[in-house]
């Protein structure tokens, strides 16, 4: 729940030590990690020298979330790799994760970038219809297991699958998208997941439910993109279950990085 307004808050680069070190913290603070899987300030640094991008979100002078992205080279083209988000609890659900996005967005654009790209997981619902259906990412490739073992009691010990994000910038889907006129989509496939997940990863005694829905719906995606469909629109209905949608992915954009 949110208990704290958006007015107010600031989103801007980071570029100090003391930031960074702020940034190490808050993954604490949002995930739990150990000190194994924490992301050190020294990368934080070397994502803001090396033209990647770290902005922070401040409530005063308190950095209450960041994002951070990396330089990528895929496909004899450059984009942006975002590769971490978090927000502190107090502060979420009132638009600061998408705010930040939409930051990310704007530096990316001032620089000529045409595709920013994120890892998530197609188990987190919220994080699910951000990306799709308010941001108007595709998906269109899956790896099982990305990361390996996590240490963030959010995993609930599954194997951290990872759906590939694709944000085309200029793109008309996603332009319409966040001046809030999405284009209809044909959808063909749905892969449905049930609210009951968090549940489920975090009681031992129904974990087993939700490594069964991981790998039944990680094989209805890897068959889905081996025959050119892609996630290209993301439903939440009242009961809080979420749905992926797949169709065909048209942009001409595509080209050169399929």
């Amino acid at each position: 729940m949110n208990t704290h307004s958006e007015t107010g808050i600031e989103i801007r680069p980071l570029t100090a030590l003391e930031e960074f070190e702020r940034c190490v913290v808050l993954q604490l603070e949002v995930w739990g990690y150990s000190d194994g899987d924490l992301i050190p300030r020294r990368v934080f640094l070397v994502a803001q020298r090396i033209g990647g991008q770290v902005l922070g979100a401040f409530d005063g002078d308190t950095i209450v979330g960041f994002a951070m992205a990396l330089p990528g080279y895929r496909n004899g083209h450059a984009y942006l790799h975002s590769h971490m988000l978090a927000v502190l609890p107090d502060y979420r659900n009132g638009g600061l994760g998408r705010r930040l996005k939409l930051a990310q967005r704007d530096d990316a654009l001032a620089r000529g970038f045409d595709l920013m790209e994120w890892t998530f997981d197609p188990l987190e619902i919220k994080n699910a219809h951000l990306n799709i259906a308010r941001l108007g990412a595709i998906a269109r490739r899956y790896k099982a297991d990305f990361y390996g073992p996590s240490s963030s009691p959010l995993q609930g010990g599954l194997p951290t699958d990872r759906l590939y994000a694709e944000w085309w910038l200029k793109s008309p889907r996603v332009a319409n998208i966040l001046a809030g006129t999405p284009e209809p989509i044909e959808t063909i496939e749905r892969i449905t997941v049930p609210h009951a997940i968090y549940q489920w990863k975090q009681d031992p005694q129904t974990r087993s439910l939700a490594q069964e829905l991981q790998k039944t719906n990680r094989k209805a995606f890897e068959s889905a993109f081996s025959r050119g469909l892609a996630a290209i629109g993301y439903e939440r209905d009242a009961h809080g279950n979420g749905t992926f949608l797949l169709g065909r992915w048209n942009d001409e954009e595509q080209g050169a990085w399929s």
